[in-house]
């Protein structure tokens, strides 16, 4: 009987440590929402301060489903009422995942972003207030190369200061969630996007009713307003690595001469 309770109580104890090795959170500081230093939101009065300062990542695994939070440093609202259950509007969120060998390099079209080498990514999970259709439209006549790589949950939601989405286990790959490499990259959602760009905003040099100022008029500044850096712990310390990684140069002509680079972040 004694020898049954502790093999139950060495099972309840294997139990409880798996449920708690399936979760995964990364934290971000406050404040650091100015993409590579000098970024400024837009004027109209729906682009509340804080609204697309990140603040955590939570990745949690139950059964074979993945849920996906991202946290904001500002109460979420709906002011362009887009379909239920989004119950939010103006956010747009990519979450890179890096699970296996090989891998891209290159962003989703619209964040002029690219990724380190040994940060190459798998799959991104994207959180948006739109349709899952409108979503997988987009990808499918702007980046159809992206389209294998792409995960859209059939419902992305916001509630208090949270995004979150739920995608199937299978979707992402095989393997420990929490021994993933994962990147966050926060944008606007862009009803009318540019011909090139997947639902994103743009940024300029000078920020308009809906458009972020601080860049380029050109399309060689990354369009990207806060990401996770250094070892994701919230320190203030990693303000300066978000800066560093979203650094960039245009030529004279507007096009590319270094363009932001982003790193992965694991635990």
């Amino acid at each position: 009987m004694a020898r049954t309770r502790l093999i139950l109580a060495a099972l309840l104890a294997l139990g409880a440590f798996t449920a708690r090795a399936q979760e995964i959170v990364f934290k971000d500081p406050v404040g650091d929402d100015k993409g590579p230093g000098k970024y400024v939101y837009p004027t109209d009065p729906v682009y509340k301060p804080g609204s697309f300062d990140l603040t955590e990542l939570k990745v949690t695994q139950k059964g074979d489903k993945v849920t996906f939070a991202v946290s904001v440093n500002s109460d979420l609202e709906d002011p362009w009422s887009m379909p239920a259950p989004a119950n939010f509007s103006v956010q747009m969120v990519f979450v890179f995942v890096q699970n296996a060998k090989g891998g891209l390099t290159k962003g989703v079209p619209g964040l002029n972003i690219q990724f380190a080498p040994d940060s190459a990514w798998n799959k991104v999970v994207i959180l948006a207030p739109q349709p899952q259709g409108r979503v997988k439209a987009e990808v499918r006549d702007k980046a159809a190369d992206l389209k294998d790589f792409v995960v859209v949950p059939a419902e992305t939601s916001g509630k208090g200061r949270t995004i979150t989405g739920t995608v199937d286990k299978k979707e992402l790959g095989e393997g420990d969630i929490t021994k993933w490499g994962y990147q966050v990259v926060m944008q606007s959602n862009e009803g009318f996007p540019d011909k090139n760009d997947v639902l994103t905003r743009k940024v300029n040099e000078y920020e308009g009713q809906h458009r972020f100022g601080g860049g380029t008029d050109s399309d060689c500044d990354p369009h990207v307003i806060d990401v996770l850096a250094g070892k994701a712990v919230g320190d203030k310390s990693e303000i300066e690595e978000q800066y560093k990684m979203l650094a960039y140069e245009c030529n004279a002509d507007g096009t590319s001469k270094k363009m932001a680079t982003l790193k992965m972040i694991k635990k």
